[in-house]
């Protein structure tokens, strides 16, 4: 009916026809809850990942510019993957200020935090597809990767990984803005123009490139890799297959929730699914999916790094520097397995060992 045609009535029926006018229109779906959850909480859980990210890869550059000193394409391919997630857990307490809070910190962080934290979550996922690639090349085409796993090809293809990173960060640069409505400052994402198309197109961006794609390139390359290693037999070859099997199981429990939830969300922005329980739900997903993704970046020094018996010697002689950590460390079992390195058993090995041993 149309409000209108309620002129030359009397007010009763005015009332009357106007109340069942109205109570068939949605009324607009409250989240009052939502905030106060994340006031609780993110803040916490966001400064945890970023204390054990900031230690885990900080020893990882460390490390690496001490002792490894940057001498193949895998070394340079773990600095940059660290230095990704370095990147991406400076703008963590932040964030957390702004859960528990609002943003206080004006438009040039809110556009600077908003970019660092873009720039480290795709720098990193591109550096892991690199990894499994380097991998693939080291085992798989073992001749072939003398000539193609160098520390130029490293540096190049790290350049252009940077770079593609910043372009595809860019949209959250531009249109991350700072406003204020009912006394409480955002720090959002903003497009002035079609809306919904632009937060579809960050949606499907983050679900191809953080998930699709490097998902495709890191299960080729690793069945590849295991069906090389079926005719490498050592002690090696359970020890290399576990840990494939370790680096994608970690990264698909850690990233496929939240692809998931983004994609429902994509479905909401497009109004295929439109019930206020369910987006009330969803919100809370999106908060809990998130936190568990950004964990991924404590355990990359894990995975890529600290599972290499010859990082771990290294760990044993950055400790020996430092006599504090090294006397709280000196009884862990973890430290005195592995003696100091020598080049007896190195030199030992054949063409597949060492290959193998240098993946790892």
């Amino acid at each position: 009916m149309n409000p209108t045609a309620l002129t030359d009535t009397t007010q009763d029926e005015s009332i009357y026809s106007n109340y069942y006018l109205y109570e068939n229109i949605p009324r607009p779906c409250t989240k009052e809850g939502i905030k106060a959850f994340g006031e609780l909480f993110l803040p916490p859980l966001y400064l945890l990942v970023f204390l054990f990210g900031l230690l885990g890869n900080s020893m990882v550059v460390l490390v690496l510019l001490k002792y490894k000193r940057l001498k193949s394409m895998t070394d340079v391919y773990l600095l940059n993957l660290a230095i990704s997630d370095l990147l991406f857990v400076f703008s963590l307490p932040f964030w957390a200020y702004y859960a528990a809070d609002q943003w206080v910190f004006g438009l040039s962080l809110c556009k600077i935090i908003s970019w660092m934290y873009l720039v480290g979550f795709h720098s990193g996922i591109f550096f892991i597809m690199l990894m499994s690639i380097d991998r693939y090349l080291a085992i798989v085409h073992a001749v072939f990767s003398l000539r193609a796993r160098t520390l130029t090809y490293g540096v190049i293809t790290s350049v252009a990984t940077w770079s593609l990173a910043v372009l595809v960060s860019l949209p959250g640069f531009v249109f991350s803005t700072c406003y204020t409505e009912r006394n409480h400052t955002y720090c959002r994402t903003q497009y002035s123009r079609h809306p919904t198309a632009w937060r579809v197109l960050s949606s499907l961006e983050i679900n191809v490139l953080g998930l699709l794609v490097p998902l495709g390139i890191m299960l080729f390359c690793y069945s590849m890799i295991i069906r090389t290693l079926r005719h490498c037999k050592n002690e090696k070859r359970n020890k290399a297959v576990k840990m494939i099997f370790a680096v994608v199981a970690l990264f698909l429990g850690f990233w496929t929730p939240y692809n998931i939830v983004l994609f429902l969300e994509t479905l909401v922005e497009l109004q295929v699914l439109q019930d206020c329980t369910f987006e009330r739900h969803l919100d809370f997903a999106i908060q809990a999916t998130e936190t568990l993704a950004f964990v991924h970046c404590c355990l990359n020094p894990v995975i890529y790094f600290f599972l290499g018996e010859k990082f771990r010697k290294h760990i044993l002689q950055l400790f020996k520097t430092c006599r504090g950590p090294f006397l709280l460390c000196q009884y862990c079992g973890l430290l005195q397995i592995y003696p100091a390195d020598t080049p007896s058993s190195s030199y030992t090995q054949s063409t597949m060992d060492h290959d193998l041993h240098d993946a790892l």
